[in-house]
């Protein structure tokens, strides 16, 4: 019930905003406003002032939602009525209405940034855990307990880093543009730091997922070799472990942290047909070592094949409370807003040149999964959840496609250089493609939802 409840208030609140703003700027250019529909097919509720105003409606299928304004091409106009449709008025103002949806989308998500970053949150700091083993951040010399204070990509200037999240957007926006990035690490927060590279440009990563961070090294926060909640039955509890146990060693080499405790577990060079070997556990429980013998169950259903010992592993780690003052709030609500749209842009444009992959489309599934989780998180978290949607709502529509805004946009663009609008047998034409257009995304980012789900 919470997702569903945190899924409807984002989405439908994201639509009525978008619908919004392409409402208010035409009321403010002069058009008559006839519907203003969120969502589609049969009307369950209407509201109208009276028979000359706008009709306000609430339809069955809250798939989205339209504005519907006076306009000669879709019937007939009273003489007395036609300054006020919407074709007769400027080019200007015929841009401003329809840009006006995607704007006030990206408005609420520099709200939404902004807000979070006033009210502050606890992050986890941006000390590091031990690096996967090949993976970039080993190769360059990042090692467990470090911590990063500064980064920068490839020649900029370097940009101070508070959390572990400002240390994860980074190394996310780098990868995904094909930049190197450079890291200033240090023995404590304040201690000088060391330059190290991570050539991450090399790469070629397609979409920023658990494997391209597997890839990079730089997974998680440090967090002591805790074991959490244990599944009933399973292998970690059939070895006799119990939650609170500190893990000290496996087969006798000492544990640094959760992280290297997990990539012990996952390890494959271990495993015999199939059959993973026992490992020597030695562990701290109330004041007492024991020793134990823990045989990590496989699972195949990833590839390669990896232990699994079914607890949870790893303590809270140690975190730090961020937050801004009124005009840095508002900076950083503006610049995430932007680091966001610019990097959902490229990422489509990517992804149509075949540079990026397909999975990086997500549909109402996903979506809606993401909007219960982070809302279990509390309000920021969710927060910042509604603000990454509007973005990427306020983007999508800004693309060049018929049926979308930007599509509109490039039709004022061609009237602006020829001095003549589109005709309406290109128009219908145009139409089309676009519907078959969006449908196919449509599809794509379903089936990448039931994909996710399945795996």
């Amino acid at each position: 019930m919470t997702t569903l409840l945190a899924f409807i208030l984002a989405v439908g609140g994201l639509i009525v905003i978008h619908e919004y703003g392409h409402y208010r700027v035409a009321v403010a250019c002069g058009v008559k406003v006839l519907r203003f529909s969120i969502g589609f097919g049969k009307p369950l509720l209407r509201w109208q002032r009276d028979p000359n105003a706008t009709e306000f409606v609430l339809c069955a299928l809250p798939l989205g939602g339209y504005v519907r304004m006076l306009d000669e091409r879709e019937g007939p106009v009273p003489v007395d009525q036609q300054h006020l449709s919407f074709n007769r008025q400027r080019l200007r103002n015929r841009a401003l209405i329809v840009v006006a949806g995607p704007m006030a989308n990206l408005l609420t998500a520099v709200v939404l940034y902004s807000t979070v970053a006033w009210m502050g949150q606890a992050q986890s700091v941006a000390q590091l855990s031990s690096p996967a083993p090949a993976s970039l951040a080993q190769q360059a010399g990042l090692r467990s307990g470090q911590w990063v204070q500064q980064v920068a990509v490839g020649e900029e200037p370097a940009q101070a880093v508070a959390s572990f999240a400002d240390l994860r957007w980074a190394i996310t926006q780098a990868a995904l543009n094909g930049q190197d990035l450079r890291l200033w690490v240090g023995n404590s927060p304040n201690a000088t730091g060391q330059e190290v590279l991570l050539p991450l440009a090399a790469l070629q990563a397609r979409e920023a997922d658990a494997v391209l961070f597997q890839r990079i090294g730089i997974e998680a926060p440090l967090s002591a070799p805790v074991i959490g909640s244990l599944v009933a039955g399973g292998a970690g509890e059939r070895a006799g472990l119990l939650e609170g146990d500190r893990v000290l060693s496996v087969n006798d080499s000492p544990v640094l942290d959760a992280q290297d405790l997990r990539h012990r577990i996952r390890r494959v060079d271990d495993l015999v047909s199939s059959v993973p070997l026992p490992q020597r556990w030695r562990v701290e429980r109330g004041g007492v070592t024991l020793n134990l013998s823990v045989t990590p169950e496989v699972d195949t259903s990833v590839m390669p094949p990896r232990g699994r010992i079914q607890a949870y592993i790893g303590e809270p780690s140690q975190t730090l409370w961020v937050s801004h003052g009124l005009w840095s709030g508002m900076a950083q609500g503006l610049e995430r807003t932007w680091d966001v749209s610019w990097m959902s842009l490229q990422m489509f444009g990517r992804m149509l040149i075949g540079e990026a992959s397909l999975k990086n489309l997500s549909g109402p599934l996903t979506i809606a999964d993401y909007a219960g989780q982070s809302a279990s998180l509390g309000l920021s978290a969710y927060l910042v959840f509604v603000a990454l949607v509007s973005v990427s709502l306020g983007v999508l529509n800004l693309l060049p496609l018929p049926v979308l805004d930007g599509g509109h946009l490039m039709y004022y663009l061609w009237e602006a250089v020829t001095g003549r609008a589109v005709s309406t047998a290109w128009l219908e034409r145009f139409q089309r493609m676009g519907v078959m257009a969006l449908l196919a995304l449509m599809s794509v980012a379903l089936f990448n939802d039931v994909a996710r789900l399945l795996g």
